[in-house]
């Protein structure tokens, strides 16, 4: 095995000119890493600490500049880029204009659609510490337990019910207390969960607009409220006044004086409570030129001039209101705001302990406490996320009087949170280093003084503060309870929670309080005055990802024939996942285990032999196995017991690869393997490649030149590449070449709408002429994309190996579209971000390619050896559909 042992971490530069600070920072981080477990974990803290200082497009960049520019080649470095580049994807050349996903849903309305229907393939458990993979790279026995996708928001009551919010996945209700879990907003435009919030009055407020898919997201369509959440189910006309906060994030809804809150990526905003008709009124937006019709709204750095984090509203005076505003990676408006006699909105200058100035308010969350006696913050600080390699956490602090105006005293440190129990002191790192990505602050109704507070790992304390506990560590790997032992589930630790927190609530199941906590890893329960062992970690955490809740999120797929399937039907489904690593599901499998750990990127499945899997875990850190990565543990005593092993090709080493970097086969000879990072990488071993060395450079990109999608055909190989990726300048192209080398040459893509100058995100090339080609665009069209180039069209096709391109999108509606399959029937298959969509043999016309699908991204499509089309989605999982109920064609079509 590879000594994976110890990994330095390059952080990028990081200029804080705005906020008066002329230190440049080059950080760099040794992690010590004592099981291999752990490297894939460590190694993501370490980036994404090193990614928090980027705005959600992409690049880092001077707070005061008028845009973002280039991270001077340590992009790659970063880890939390998997959110960055997803968006970016989607939004360059420019900034996309408000309403583009909400036209393109209204359009895919009134589209026909084929028959058959979609089947769902992961709705079952999936189980993080599943014994019977304990190879090397996966993390079980971590003690996360069963898992599912991003929880970006919870609400809860006294009667049992219990609701949850996917990241791109929607929302759940449990009727008993967490579990048997029920979709309620698949009817909605947008399944993206800023926040869920249950009113006095009962009501649930369902906010789109994760907060976490970066400040140019799209995908929001407004708040929505469901008047009887026990038994209904959301729809498009529950939506609160009209199309005002379409494409933002939503951060955090607060309630007071009659009217509903809103923290958004463009100001904040507000709306009667009761009379939910009439628009959203913006109360304050400190830099409005940036903002939607603006005269700056065209400018790059437009989406992080109006970031507002949370409200905090007095109890005794719902008119004396805090707002939280700024960026987190740091900008003069940064900071927090009051109204002033005259009605504007002004800096507060002191609040006591809790910072004010520019350079200390970043992320914040606010909680109050039931009585109103109590107020809670959690600050992020854009200076020490900068230039402090351990942690970018400022303070917890309260405020005694239970006034957002203070005086607040602060309570916490990271210093302090590491000696509470912290499953991240021995690591090189302290609680919040990720404290712009994971915050949440729950106050129990029942004592002031009792909170629940979620950063990386779930914090409490029961005495306001002056003590800390951290009932939900990171994971077990640190502690002397750990064990592999598979004879032992998770050794003698407890099962903690998965890692990243992002949502909590407080409810009653069965007249017993419990607290509810969501993070990447899905939705856990425990009593609200739980059990602890002498380190304070909690004994009785409970996962509620029990499969009836399916917000996994993909970002690949592959199908093959299980070996183990006596009948020679059943097949092995694997996926790699954002931040739960790879799943596998074995032809008569109930749940879904987990073999590899970390992010799990794109994957390779051997059509003839499931378990024959390639799987990235992220910037083509490419590992391989022939056995579905079966172990016991064995290689920890023995490693020549391993059963997976690292066949990186060289760009992982020098970071020239995108987060998620391309990889294919020749359907045609699965044993010769495309990847794609600055160099378009071919090696012919298939799965039984055992070092990194065997791979051989076909094609050079080009410096800062990265490949974004790959196709080959009897040795014939087309390579999609962005370089800068951003939409400062971006610029992407397309590359042609042979396998061994020869031929290679860039085509000719004029930046003059001939083709969009946008994201390439697939490519499907005829496997009986591989001159023709078909190449779909992400992003959306110059209808709403404001930037050069944006063209039209979201799927061309040549005939004659680039030289000259049709469009064929057709009825299509403008939404990003992320992957083309030929059929085994001649027909064309496309994933977007909306739905997945088919156009028949001798047709123009496109139509939406069944039914149930949910309305979420589609990211891959792969066909099966069992005559199946399989869908990865990044929210709702895998899904299947019969190709035979579209017609037979030619077999050899079959494979991927």
């Amino acid at each position: 095995m590879p000594n994976r042992q110890r990994r330095r971490l390059l952080l990028p530069a990081v200029t804080l000119t705005a906020l008066g600070l002329t230190t440049t920072q080059a950080l760099a981080a040794p992690v010590d890493a004592p099981r291999p477990h752990q490297a894939r974990h460590l190694a993501e803290i370490g980036a994404k600490h090193a990614a928090k200082i980027k705005g959600p497009a992409g690049p880092a960049f001077s707070a005061g500049a008028d845009a973002p520019g280039e991270d001077d080649g340590d992009e790659a470095e970063n880890s939390a880029e998997g959110t960055a580049q997803y968006t970016e994807a989607r939004t360059a050349p420019g900034v996309v204009a408000p309403g583009a996903y909400g036209a393109a849903w209204a359009q895919l309305q009134s589209m026909p659609r084929t028959g058959g229907d979609w089947d769902h393939v992961t709705d079952k458990p999936y189980n993080s510490d599943d014994p019977r993979y304990r190879d090397a790279e996966s993390n079980s026995s971590g003690g996360s337990g069963y898992v599912t996708g991003r929880i970006t928001g919870i609400a809860a009551d006294r009667d049992g019910y219990v609701y949850a919010g996917g990241a791109n996945g929607g929302v759940f209700r449990s009727r008993t207390g967490g579990g048997r879990w029920q979709s309620i907003s698949d009817k909605l435009p947008s399944l993206s969960t800023g926040t869920l919030d249950l009113d006095p009055s009962g009501r649930l407020w369902y906010a789109t607009g994760e907060s976490n898919t970066g400040a140019t997201s799209y995908v929001g369509t407004g708040v929505y409220v469901l008047a009887d959440p026990q038994h209904g189910e959301f729809q498009p006309g529950m939506r609160v006044g009209g199309a005002e906060l379409e494409s933002t994030i939503i951060h955090a809804l607060r309630f007071g004086g009659g009217k509903v809150w809103a923290a958004t990526s463009r100001g904040v905003w507000s709306h009667s409570a009761t009379a939910l008709a009439g628009p959203w009124t913006l109360e304050f937006a400190p830099n409005p030129a940036y903002l939607p019709g603006g005269s700056k709204a065209a400018d790059p750095a437009a989406p992080y001039k109006n970031i507002a984090n949370d409200i905090a509203i007095d109890p005794k005076d719902p008119s004396r209101v805090v707002l939280a505003v700024g960026w987190r990676g740091g900008d003069t408006y940064n900071g927090f705001y009051s109204k002033a006699a005259d009605g504007s909105w002004q800096r507060v200058g002191s609040l006591g302990d809790l910072p004010g100035d520019a350079a200390n308010v970043g992320n914040v969350t606010f909680a109050a406490s039931a009585d109103g006696s109590r107020y809670y913050a959690i600050d992020q600080s854009p200076l020490l996320t900068a230039t402090d390699p351990d942690s970018g956490l400022k303070g917890i602090y309260v405020s005694k009087s239970g006034s957002p105006f203070g005086p607040w005293t602060q309570i916490a440190d990271k210093d302090k949170l590491k000696d509470s129990g912290s499953a991240l002191q021995d690591e090189g790192y302290q609680p919040g280093i990720q404290s712009w990505y994971n915050q949440f602050l729950q106050v129990d109704p029942a004592d002031p003084e009792h909170v629940y507070a979620g950063l990386e790992e779930v914090m409490e304390t029961k005495n306001g503060g002056a003590s800390w506990t951290v009932p939900g560590p990171y994971w077990n790997f640190g502690f002397s309870c750990w064990s592999i032992d598979p004879a032992k589930q998770t050794g003698d630790c407890s099962p903690t929670t998965h890692s990243d927190q992002h949502a909590v609530a407080i409810g009653a199941y069965q007249g017993r309080p419990t607290v509810y906590v969501g993070n990447d890893g899905g939705i856990y329960s425990r009593p609200v005055n739980g059990a602890a062992d002498a380190a304070g970690h909690a004994t009785d955490w409970k996962s509620l990802a029990d499969g009836t809740i399916d917000t996994l999120q993909y970002y690949s797929v592959g199908v093959g024939k299980d070996p183990a399937d006596r009948s020679g039907r059943g097949v092995v489904v694997s996926g790699g996942l954002q931040d739960n690593g790879e799943s596998v599901l074995r032809a008569h499998d109930r749940g879904m285990g987990s073999n590899f750990g970390g992010d799990g990127a794109d994957t390779l499945v051997n059509p003839a032999n499931g378990c024959d899997i390639a799987e990235e875990y992220v910037y083509l850190d490419v590992w391989v196995t022939q056995n579905c990565a079966v172990n016991d543990g064995s290689w920890q005593s023995d490693p020549s017991r391993a059963t997976s092993f690292e066949v990186a090709p060289p760009d992982k080493e020098d970071s020239a690869a995108r987060f998620i970097a391309p990889l294919t086969t020749d359907p045609k000879d699965v044993d010769t393997w495309v990847a794609g990072g600055r160099h378009v990488w071919v090696q012919h071993h298939g799965w039984a490649i055992r070092s990194g060395d065997e791979w051989t450079s076909a094609y050079d990109l080009g410096a800062g030149h990265v490949a974004t999608a790959v196709a080959t055909v009897d040795g014939t190989v087309y390579a999609g590449w962005c370089g800068p990726c951003n939409n400062q300048g971006f610029s992407r192209g397309i590359a042609v070449g042979r396998s061994d080398g020869t031929g290679w040459h860039q085509l000719d893509l004029p930046v003059d709408g001939t083709l969009p100058n946008r994201y390439i995100s697939s490519f499907a090339v005829d496997e009986n002429d591989a001159q023709h080609v078909l190449v779909a665009f992400n992003g959306f069209s110059r209808t709403w994309t404001e930037g050069p180039g944006a063209g039209v069209g979201h799927l061309f096709e040549t005939r004659d190996g680039g030289a000259t391109w049709t469009d064929v999108s057709a009825n299509l509606p403008d939404v990003p579209a992320t992957s083309v399959k030929v059929l085994p029937n001649g027909g064309l298959a496309l994933g977007t971000d909306l739905a997945a969509f088919y156009r028949a043999p001798g047709e123009t016309d496109w139509r939406v390619l069944g039914r149930n699908l949910p309305t979420t991204a589609v990211q891959q499509l792969k066909t099966g050896p069992d005559g199946r089309l399989y869908a990865a989605t990044f929210g709702r999982g895998i899904w299947s559909f019969d190709l035979r109920r579209l017609g037979h064609g030619r077999p050899d079509e079959l494979a991927d």
